[in-house]
């Protein structure tokens, strides 16, 4: 069934119908979104799709709806908002519209699941609270996206709909880049790890280009990994491996003797011809070519390891 109307309330929206906007329109692009509660709108039929009104959750009925007593739990007894719901039933439908491999769509899936779409349904059930964000809770995306709502004494009848659709536009954004970022992570966890089977038992893990090489690292079990190293744009550069996702504890760090040196200081001190600089905090160097960025990383291993590093 290809829908010609996708059907949401009227009056001020919420970032759960614009999200769930985001990936109906994606899959349905000829479908005109009908903003309205009149019921002959929010009667469910063969050319709409209903969700964030209605009073019903029927998959069958293409409803989606949340607000009404005995709404939708997730099996974790959770609340749906309207966007888990279109999330739960079109959401690999939509990683497959943008394009996303077949053997990516069931993780991403239910990654985007648990770390962006559950934390929209539970602002919008009131379940969370943007307040635990602190000062940043009107930084969160529900409180972003609501600030293009008209103001009160708006007098053009068309303002909300203005909004709504400014504000689809940024959703669709941050929905497609989040999307793109976790994608991006799945296809440089297979290069990471063909890189560390490469790599062996050896203490530096050289890569093709940079690229997020921590959580491959975990999942690989490569605790004998000290340091990285890959090509920028027109040099080397060498990194530490964090802990934790939480933090900046790193396995080891680099020379103290190298913090906050750069070119000739840097290459006097560390003796390598090449090497360019040094953070302060000694997580991050560089050098102007991979042979003295990997001689910087051997120097870096021999102090780590002559320091107690295993």
């Amino acid at each position: 069934m290809t829908p010609d109307f996708l059907v949401t309330h009227s009056g001020g929206f919420h970032a759960d119908e614009l999200l769930s906007s985001v990936v109906l329109t994606r899959l349905f692009p000829k479908a005109r979104i009908v903003r309205s509660r009149a019921p002959e709108w929010i009667t469910p039929g063969a050319d709409r799709i209903i969700y964030d009104v209605g009073g019903a959750y029927d998959a069958a009925a293409q409803v989606f709806d949340h607000h009404q007593r005995g709404a939708p739990l997730r099996d974790d007894g959770q609340p749906y908002s309207s966007f888990g719901l279109v999330w739960k039933h079109y959401g690999c439908d939509y990683l497959a519209a943008l394009g996303l491999p077949g053997a990516h769509i069931e993780t991403l899936h239910a990654s985007f699941d648990g770390s962006f779409v559950l934390p929209i349904d539970l602002m919008d059930n009131g379940a969370l609270s943007p307040s635990i964000a602190g000062p940043l809770a009107g930084l969160t995306l529900p409180s972003l996206l609501e600030t293009l709502k008209p103001v009160f004494d708006e007098k053009d009848p068309e303002a909300e709909n203005r909004g709504f659709h400014a504000a689809l536009a940024i959703a669709r954004s941050f929905v497609e880049a989040r999307i793109a970022q976790s994608a991006a992570k799945l296809r440089a966890e297979a290069l990471v790890h063909q890189a560390i089977v490469d790599t062996g038992k050896g203490r530096i893990l050289e890569l093709p280009v940079g690229m997020p090489f921590r959580p491959a690292i975990i999942k690989a079990g490569a605790d004998h990994l000290l340091f990285v190293v890959h090509p920028r744009d027109k040099d080397w550069c060498l990194t530490t491996i964090r802990r934790a996702d939480e933090g900046f504890e790193v396995r080891a760090d680099l020379p103290a003797a190298w913090a906050g040196l750069t070119d000739r200081d840097l290459e006097a001190v560390c003796g390598v011809e090449g090497a360019s600089f040094c953070h302060n905090g000694r997580f991050i160097a560089a050098a102007r070519t991979r042979e003295a960025a990997l001689v910087m990383a051997e120097l870096a291993v021999r102090e780590a390891v002559a320091n107690g590093v295993k």
